[in-house]
């Protein structure tokens, strides 16, 4: 543990080192600077270093290595949960670091570490080219993308991480390597899907795609209707085309007077996504689902932008809660557990339980993938709430106690992106023993520290 004298003489030696803005405890805008966008993380590390380029990057990795201090790259903290006890910790913030550099002739991006998806989505657009963006338009593309990236359009060109093409990153001995298929072939294995434990990154190279043709949005039905709705999606979504990329929510909206008066305050089963295909052939796809005679229907034409808010992900930091699974089958006895634990409004805590669409290209491992290749399985579960205090937390975390034990013989594989709980080996073993050997080689003193650490 650091004494005060060396927190101080760390301070002192980061505010003359690096450009970017040095936070202390006790400093003005200390609480500010270090808080994540989940406001259930109560971070306190000894330092936050708001990195303003690479070079800082460097220089903050330097200094905790010579004296004995960890670093914890973080671009917005949508998942700051799992990374526990900052102390001896300096937080790097790259919220700083925002150039996006669009190259649509070669159909790359490239974008610096603090870059949030709806900075490239948009721009993107109005050439009618997409990223592998997620739902929500302020996660930042480093974050996401390490842990693997599930795109709207996923099914059909696979994981974001495997759709990088260069990684710029500091590694723990203070070098700042340039990453690719044929350079750092190890290195660039691990971050592809492995998560930020091996280095830090300062910008990601990734491939856009053209988008000719785009259907989105959603289809709401009343919440009472949802074991007849589900197994019918799910019927439908087995055998869907790679051009779908679909989920199923039980959703209870909040009363949050941002939202779409016709949605605020109630609660449906909602069946959203995406398809890269002619109007025609989404109609018929989607056929079956319309014959249950949804009350709303948003599924139109739209521009590549428009897939940052289909999923209407809240945009403002939050006190969230959640926990996942991959699961293998999704069967009747699946979905009536669903529907038992998170359909009935007023007697659950979560505000979503949802079901996303795997198979397509996310089953099938591509030539040079990274470390998340594929999932295991036909559907992913995630299931989240608000805890706006104690009482809300208490009821929140045993709901999800229920969800865990629900799909605990189900689970076939993680996600990074939706590992909300800090656990153990979130890799298939295989992944985790190369995982595991390349850290020990390019991190052995664990400088870099990760909300999901390879230990």
């Amino acid at each position: 543990m650091l004494t005060i004298d060396t927190t101080s003489a760390a301070l002192r030696e980061l505010r003359l080192r690096v450009k970017g803005a040095v936070h202390g405890p006790g400093d003005a805008g200390w609480d500010t600077a270090r808080q994540a966008w989940n406001l259930m993380a109560d971070q306190r590390p000894t330092a936050v270093v708001h990195a303003a380029d690479a070079a800082d990057v460097r220089a903050v990795v330097d200094l905790a290595r010579a004296a004995g201090l960890q670093v914890a790259p973080q671009g917005t903290g949508h998942n700051a949960a799992p990374l526990g006890d900052l102390a001896d910790t300096i937080l790097l913030r790259t919220d700083a670091m925002r150039k996006v550099e669009l190259d649509f002739e070669r159909r790359i991006g490239r974008v610096e570490a603090g870059v949030q998806w709806l900075e490239v989505t948009a721009p993107a657009s109005e050439r009618g080219f997409a990223p592998l963006a997620g739902s929500s338009p302020d996660v930042g593309v480093v974050g996401y993308t390490l842990g693997g990236g599930m795109s709207w359009l996923g099914r059909q060109y696979g994981f974001a991480a495997n759709n990088v093409t260069a990684i710029e990153a500091v590694t723990a001995d203070g070098e700042l390597r340039r990453l690719t298929a044929d350079e750092g072939t190890d290195l660039f294995w691990a971050m592809r899907g492995g998560g930020g434990a091996f280095a830090v990154v300062t910008a990601l190279e990734f491939r856009i795609f053209e988008v000719p043709e785009l259907s989105a949005g959603a289809l709401f039905y009343p919440i009472d209707r949802a074991p007849e709705v589900l197994r019918r999606w799910r019927d439908w979504m087995l055998e869907a085309p790679d051009a779908f990329t679909t989920s199923a929510r039980l959703l209870h909206v909040p009363p949050m007077p941002e939202l779409p008066e016709e949605v605020r305050g109630q609660s449906f089963v909602v069946i959203d996504g995406a398809a890269l295909a002619s109007r025609e052939v989404v109609d018929a796809e989607l056929r079956g689902l319309r014959e249950l005679g949804p009350v709303m229907d948003g599924f139109e034409e739209v521009p590549p932008v428009a897939l940052s808010r289909i999923h209407m992900d809240p945009e403002e930091p939050v006190p969230a809660e959640g926990d996942h699974a991959v699961v293998g089958e999704v069967d009747d006895t699946l979905i009536d557990g669903l529907v038992e634990l998170a359909g009935t409004p007023g007697e659950t805590a979560l505000l979503m339980a949802e079901l996303r669409q795997l198979g397509g290209a996310f089953g099938r491992a591509p030539e040079g993938a990274g470390a998340r290749d594929r999932f295991e399985g036909d559907g992913l579960l995630f299931a989240v709430g608000m805890a706006m205090d104690e009482q809300m937390a208490v009821a929140l975390r045993r709901d999800l106690a229920a969800f865990r034990e629900m799909t605990l013989d189900l689970r076939t594989d993680h996600y990074l992106n939706f590992a909300e709980q800090p656990e153990d080996r979130v890799h298939r073993p295989e992944v985790w023993q190369r995982l595991a050997e390349i850290k020990a080689d390019v991190d052995p003193d664990d400088v870099i520290r990760s909300n999901h650490p390879i230990r």
